[in-house]
């Protein structure tokens, strides 16, 4: 089964960046894959103002359109977010998202498989175009007795190696979702730091989300519906984080005890029924439907990770905007300083947090 992703929560392929460049040592028939994906992708895309006077699009649908360079243009000059020439076409053949993507870890740890690439390092995820090369893929780790998960991916970046489309489906959309996506797609390009895929995936969930809220904010108002929207969209993504942190306390407890193999799966299945009784009590404290899809298809380790891999960190996160006055730009500058000093930023912060 495929596992249903709203928003971004399976959105980045940027090892599509270094598998393109810097194929050679990948797997040859991923690579390959990767490739003519992309080239598809950026090759039938068409510029956005062709698109604006095209007869392709619906009015609710270039309307949300030509709200993309007032996006880009706020993220760039309000937040710090990198100028690039993302975003200036648009992918007309298909109003599904655009990515396949797969996870996988052991059935007894809390850790995800990564995958080596140049450029990137390892990634915690794979991408794909094509939903039976992913199927492919997961029955070749499960025979590997591991856990796997697929998902969507509504949006992905190429970390400025190449000139990245917008997908139809971001315009099919909520003008929240779409600023949220691209504010998380620009942070990726900005800072992305090899190798440590919570941390980026965590970065770019944080300013998404409240960069989403301060455009909103600064452009309808704070009393606006969708500014409204937003400020729930934040305080649910802080209850599910707190979820998310029961979870792993748990499960943890039972894959580092002294119990056998057996014992463990046997007792992680309680947990997962569990954790979705309890996720049924937190559904009525949430606001928004960015978690509707939660538990939709049978838990297991890589499914958690993967939600873990955007969500996990947003305390941590956000305690650190807070120390920066909520701006945004200056957290960023703080995790680039700091990423020239430190190796594991996650532990860095923590460490700065509490001193």
């Amino acid at each position: 089964m495929v596992a249903k992703s709203s928003k971004v929560y399976f959105s980045v392929c940027a090892c599509l960046a270094a598998v393109l460049v810097f194929g050679a040592g990948c797997r040859a028939g991923y690579v390959m894959h990767a490739a003519v994906g992309q080239i598809r992708l950026v090759s039938s895309a068409v510029p956005i103002d062709d698109a604006l006077s095209g007869s392709a699009l619906s009015a609710s649908q270039k309307e949300r359109l030509a709200l993309v360079s007032k996006i880009k243009e706020f993220g760039e000059k309000e937040l710090g977010l990198k100028q690039t020439s993302n975003y200036q076409t648009i992918y007309l053949g298909s109003d599904q998202p655009p990515l396949y993507t797969l996870a996988a870890a052991p059935r007894d740890r809390l850790t995800l498989v990564t995958w080596w690439f140049p450029v990137v390092g390892r990634m915690p995820y794979l991408g794909f175009f094509d939903l039976d090369k992913a199927r492919e893929e997961s029955r070749r780790l499960m025979e590997k007795d591991l856990d796997v998960v697929i998902g969507r991916a509504d949006a992905y970046s190429t970390l400025g190696w190449f000139r990245d489309p917008l997908t139809l489906n971001l315009i099919h959309g909520s003008e929240l979702d779409l600023v949220e996506t691209i504010f998380h797609e620009m942070t990726h390009t900005t800072l992305y730091l090899k190798g440590q895929g919570a941390f980026n995936e965590g970065l770019a969930q944080i300013i998404g989300k409240r960069g989403a809220l301060q455009f909103l904010e600064r452009t309808l108002g704070p009393s606006h519906p969708l500014t409204l929207e937003a400020e729930d969209a934040v305080e649910d993504e802080r209850l599910f984080a707190s979820f998310l942190v029961s979870v792993f306390e748990k499960l943890e407890q039972v894959y580092r005890s002294s119990l056998s193999l057996e014992e463990k799966l046997a007792k992680r299945e309680a947990l997962f029924l569990h954790f979705l009784e309890a996720f049924e009590l937190l559904k009525d404290r949430l606001k928004t439907q960015t978690f509707a899809h939660f538990g939709r298809i049978p838990l297991n380790n890589a499914y958690i990770m993967a939600f873990a891999l955007y969500h996990r960190n947003y305390p941590l996160f956000e305690a650190v905007l807070e120390r920066h006055q909520g701006s945004i730009r200056e957290m960023l500058l703080f995790f680039q300083d700091l990423s020239r000093k430190e190796g594991d930023l996650l532990a860095a912060a923590g460490k700065w947090l509490r001193e």
